[in-house]
């Protein structure tokens, strides 16, 4: 009997969980759509980082395909945990690692459905340990990269005539404001403007 791993083809179930579920969403947004879009945001700015930011001294290089990746994988939990409101996830610190246990759970449970082999490379996508001040880096950049995209998002709805998302973006650009890479704020300054553009007008 051949072997039969689920793992791939629970992934792609991610484009069935919705985000944003609680709020009147003009189109809504899966899981799966979210992760390619911090993925492609996560590579950018860790280019952004070693061309404009790192001085060849005293700033460490990062790895645009390592961020791309763990941007890419970030969410896949939610595979199982489903997409918990943010407020509810940091409300304190009990729920919050409680949450993080469930995360972490939820990953070995995903690749369980990988023959042996495969499992800890995955492992470390889908549930990264974070050590040292690399590590905190790539961290940063894909959680800057997640706050972007939601911002993107929000953006997008507001431009659709939703209100529902007007506090939210709000709310998400004084984070990223307050995010102290400055590779974030260049990402926000030469790329952001342009989502409001029509296709004509980009293609100008």
């Amino acid at each position: 009997m051949e072997n039969n791993y689920g793992f791939f083809a629970l992934l792609d179930r991610m484009q069935y969980i919705n985000r944003w579920a609680l709020m009147r969403n003009s189109r809504y947004e899966n899981l799966k759509e979210h992760s390619f879009d911090v993925a492609v945001v996560a590579e950018a700015l860790a280019v952004i980082h070693n061309k404009l930011v790192d001085d060849g001294k005293t700033v460490m290089k990062v790895d645009p395909l390592k961020a791309s990746s763990l941007g890419l994988y970030h969410d896949c939990t939610e595979i199982i945990t489903g997409d918990m409101p943010t407020p509810i996830k940091y409300r304190n610190s009990t729920i919050k690692s409680a949450y993080r246990e469930v995360e972490h759970e939820s990953a070995e449970s995903l690749v369980s459905q990988l023959p042996d082999y495969m499992q800890d490379y995955f492992m470390g996508l889908l549930s990264p340990v974070y050590e040292g001040d690399e590590g905190l880096l790539y961290k940063r950049i894909v959680k800057a990269a997640d706050k972007i995209s939601a911002y993107i998002k929000c953006q997008r709805e507001k431009l659709a005539g939703n209100t529902e998302f007007e506090s939210a973006m709000a709310t998400t650009k004084e984070t990223i404001d307050k995010i102290d890479l400055p590779e974030v704020q260049i990402f926000m300054e030469e790329f952001i403007p342009s989502f409001g553009l029509t296709l004509d007008d980009l293609n100008r």
